[in-house]
């Protein structure tokens, strides 16, 4: 099959379009054809060796965790799916191999979902990492409330934006960092938007001078000092970025695979909820762009890979 690959660590230029073995297919597993798959900071920190602690490569590594595609074949002990069911993914296991930038994807049942009947296969694939990461830290870490006020980081990107909308689904006022070329964005959203940098506390507490209830950290060192001064009595404090956060008595979140909260979240899209805005789609044969692209840090919503070719199926 047709794949993005990378034989050693380093930059976008190590990513190499071309033929790879075809996944086998567990018993746990089910084969899908990729329609789509999204790219994400994670991947590119894999690649670049940043998680080597953590992950281990088999290489060549077909990098990816996103997905949005048909179901093939179900492994022989799956029942939750079967041929031509429409799925998403989060398909991350516990090493780096087999990924999602590829013609088909093995993806273990646990880290899948039925597709958004309303999305299409490019927003669909911008849904599992982002989501799952917005979902679990604002309904878990955060245990965020109604009329809570919550600020968001980089409330324009592709965590943020879910963040603001799960946020307001569960009756918070959210308030988003974000560039003032987002500001509108992050109003479309449900948020109110403030830029971020210097002079930032002041102009969150001109906003909430008793304070936030909640801090959702996407970015990490000085937004997450200034956050922690921002907080009201009994306040409570995440980040995704920095583990850091700890020290300031708040918690380090990493988000996981998880079938039925990635289920709820197709069904908030479904209710128009939750949407995924794509800033831009690449072609497989591509990918390498839409890792550079990703890596400039100024996206709003999702960057996505499409994924084309034959539609028959391997044996």
């Amino acid at each position: 099959m047709k794949a993005i690959s990378y034989a050693r660590y380093g930059g976008p230029e190590v990513l190499e379009y071309g033929e790879v073995r075809e996944p086998r297919v567990g018993p746990d597993s089910v084969l899908v054809r990729v329609r789509a798959a999204a790219v994400n900071p994670v991947d590119w920190k894999c690649r670049e060796g940043y998680l080597d602690a953590v992950l281990e490569p088999v290489f060549p590594v077909v990098p990816g965790w996103d997905v949005s595609g048909v179901v093939v074949r179900p492994g022989a002990a799956v029942t939750e799916f079967r041929a031509g069911d429409e799925v998403i993914g989060y398909v991350r296991e516990d090493f780096l191999s087999r990924g999602t930038f590829a013609e088909y994807v093995a993806a273990p049942v646990r880290t899948l979902a039925r597709k958004p009947r309303n999305l299409s296969f490019e927003e669909a694939a911008g849904l599992p990492l982002v989501g799952l990461t917005a979902y679990q830290v604002l309904y878990r870490a955060l245990g965020v409330k109604r009329g809570e006020t919550v600020l968001v980081h980089a409330a324009a990107g592709g965590v943020g934006s879910i963040a603001v909308q799960l946020g307001r689904y569960l009756g918070a006022r959210v308030i988003g960092t974000a560039s003032e070329r987002n500001h509108d964005f992050v109003r479309g959203l449900g948020g109110e938007p403030v830029t971020y940098g210097e002079g930032l506390a002041e102009r969150v507490r001109g906003l909430a001078p008793e304070g936030v209830d909640a801090v959702f950290d996407t970015v990490g060192g000085e937004a997450l000092r200034t956050s922690a001064n921002l907080l009201a009595p009994e306040g409570r404090l995440a980040s995704i970025a920095d583990g850091d956060v700890v020290e300031y008595g708040g918690q380090y979140c990493f988000v996981r695979p998880d079938a039925e909260d990635l289920l709820r979240l197709s069904e908030l899209a479904e209710q128009g909820v939750v949407g995924v805005h794509v800033s831009e789609t690449f072609p497989l044969e591509r990918a390498a762009d839409a890792y550079r692209r990703n890596q400039e840090g100024r996206t709003r919503g999702k960057i996505v890979v499409t994924v084309a070719g034959d539609e028959g199926r391997p044996g």
